[in-house]
């Protein structure tokens, strides 16, 4: 992979002229407003949620009494970074653009395809739902191709979505599929990573899984209710939207001329809405195969999932043989059978006193089982597993005082004798992990899309491409001392990697030997000080014109 950085002062995160620049004193101004914001959200929440506990884990390590908590005003502070950045004039006015754009978009659809029923959503109001403005012209902007595609998932539904890939590069390539997250999530938060990773030689699939953005919310006849919490975790329909959704994207994606898509039986009626699907194919509005099924080397696949999305990749890896790697971005979690029920196992799973002899359930601690998987045989784990997360899920809430309470999953991998990792992001949030321009005050840091951007790109070039620059940049110092992270840290820590829980990587080398180390943070022997790739960040990497 060549990455190379048009930033010029990285530490800055400068774009001059058309590009959105912030300096010092702004950061600092709104760092201490994030300060007493967060810190009065993390308050009034620690208030009505107090502590709970955990269930204890014996085969893994073990797990200390839950306890969420106000963490300090320094990593609060953290959280304003990336909405300092944009807050400009240029990039708000590209925001208002881009709103438009997706509101007569949506009105388009809406009126000309009156048999799609993408509402009720949060994206209904399309301004609602705006990802990185900056990222809206790939093709344009580098020469790439990107192909709006539509298809009949099995309940019925149909599934909106886009492939991309380079215009330039190998003739075949390796397929990555990104499976979004849900209720507040939409395609657009992940085009950073697929952009990103067409741009590295990749053909990528995003799309809206059923429930969310402009995919239809119910599916059709006996099929219609199967799913009809789609986008809604918890709705009696547990994780079928986001677990059956990512299959049908990936049978889609490896779809071609001589093996064009057929959705798989719906659960409900047991039939397939193959009728639906060629119909639509006749009339124009569907689309038979993946347009860019002669770039696709079906030997070399990879998904990756936001949310309940990498919930159900990091399921599906493991289930579905067609997988040869797999990054979870918040989080990664351990297929099991029976799966545990995303409401028993994940929100009822222990109590809270709130007042004397007052109780309520609480979410404290940090599932490592892959929760609202539909029935069947306990996957063989084979597939590298690599999960990214952050300190927080909201802005100041720890779920654990126990540093290795993220790691347990990936640890359960590593028992399996599986290459694996987690990384924890000093003072991120589950908005780390996706693009809402629409919501200026997400709490999210600066570099945590950059991050989560390199690591994925280096763990799919190692898995799906054996690229031999792969370990160097997984096992790279570069993310403890990121200039462009201290530039704006409250207290100049340029370390990503967080103090509160502990990230690993436990993988084999090319060389055949293997290479593990428990506290990247502070480092291990064997990492990298010069990782022989430039100053990297997601906006210049996918945004640089074709060579």
């Amino acid at each position: 992979m060549q990455m190379r950085s048009d930033l010029g002062r990285e530490e800055n995160h400068v774009l001059v002229g058309k590009r959105w620049q912030y300096s010092q004193m702004d950061v600092k101004r709104t760092a201490r407003r994030s300060v007493a914001f967060w810190s009065l959200v993390a308050v009034v929440a620690a208030m009505v949620l107090g502590s709970g506990t955990s269930p204890s884990d014996a085969d893994d390590s073990p797990r200390t009494t839950p306890l969420i908590t106000m963490t300090d005003p320094v990593n609060l502070a953290r959280l304003g970074e990336r909405t300092v950045s944009q807050a400009n004039l240029g990039f708000q006015a590209a925001v208002s653009a881009a709103a438009l754009r997706a509101t007569t978009d949506r009105l388009h659809v809406l009126t000309t395809d009156p048999e799609r029923r993408p509402d009720p959503n949060p994206c209904t109001l399309a301004a609602l739902c705006i990802g990185d403005p900056r990222l809206d012209h790939f093709a344009a902007k580098t020469g790439g191709i990107v192909k709006p595609v539509l298809f009949t998932a099995r309940s019925g539904a149909t599934l909106s979505g886009h492939v991309w890939a380079a215009r330039s590069g190998a003739s075949r390539r390796p397929l990555v599929v990104i499976v979004n997250g849900s209720l507040i999530d939409f395609e657009q938060g992940h085009w950073p990573q697929a952009q990103a990773l067409a741009q590295a030689g990749y053909v990528v699939l995003t799309f809206d899984v059923q429930g969310e953005g402009l995919s239809d919310q119910l599916g059709v006849g006996r099929d219609a209710l199967d799913t009809i919490g789609a986008g809604i975790p918890g709705l009696s329909t547990n994780g079928r939207p986001f677990y059956d959704g990512a299959v049908d994207a990936l049978d889609f994606a490896l779809s071609r001329p001589d093996h064009r898509y057929i959705p798989r039986v719906g659960r409900t009626s047991g039939k397939s809405h193959d009728d639906k699907q060629r119909r639509r194919v006749a009339e124009g509005r569907d689309t038979a195969w993946n347009p860019l099924w002669r770039m696709v080397d079906p030997q070399r696949v990879g998904i990756a999932g936001y949310s309940y999305g990498a919930v159900a990749a990091s399921y599906v890896a493991q289930a579905d043989p067609r997988i040869d790697a797999v990054v979870a971005w918040d989080s990664l979690c351990v297929p099991v059978q029976p799966s545990p029920d995303e409401i028993k196992g994940l929100f009822f799973s222990s109590q809270t006193t709130i007042l004397p002899g007052v109780t309520m359930p609480l979410a404290a601690q940090i599932p490592r089982d892959c929760f609202g998987a539909p029935p069947g045989r306990t996957p063989r784990m084979h597939a590298p597993a690599l999960g990214i997360s952050g300190d927080f899920v909201l802005p100041g809430l720890v779920q654990s005082t126990d540093p290795a309470a993220k790691v347990a999953a990936s640890r359960r991998y590593s028992k399996a004798h599986v290459d694996t990792g987690q990384i924890v992001i000093q003072g991120a949030t589950h908005a780390d992990f996706t693009v809402d321009s629409s919501v200026p005050l997400l709490p999210a840091r600066l570099r945590g899309m950059d991050l989560t951007t390199w690591y994925t790109i280096a763990w799919f070039d190692k898995y799906l491409r054996n690229d031999p620059t792969a370990d160097r940049r997984l096992l790279s110092r570069r993310w403890q001392n990121d200039s462009a992270t201290g530039a704006v840290d409250p207290v100049k820590d340029a370390n990503l990697f967080s103090q509160l829980f502990t990230s690993r990587l436990d993988v084999t080398l090319r060389s055949g030997r293997r290479w593990t180390c428990e506290d990247l943070r502070h480092g291990c022997s064997g990492m990298f000080a010069r990782d022989e790739a430039p100053a990297f960040d997601y906006v210049s990497y996918t945004t640089r014109p074709p060579t």
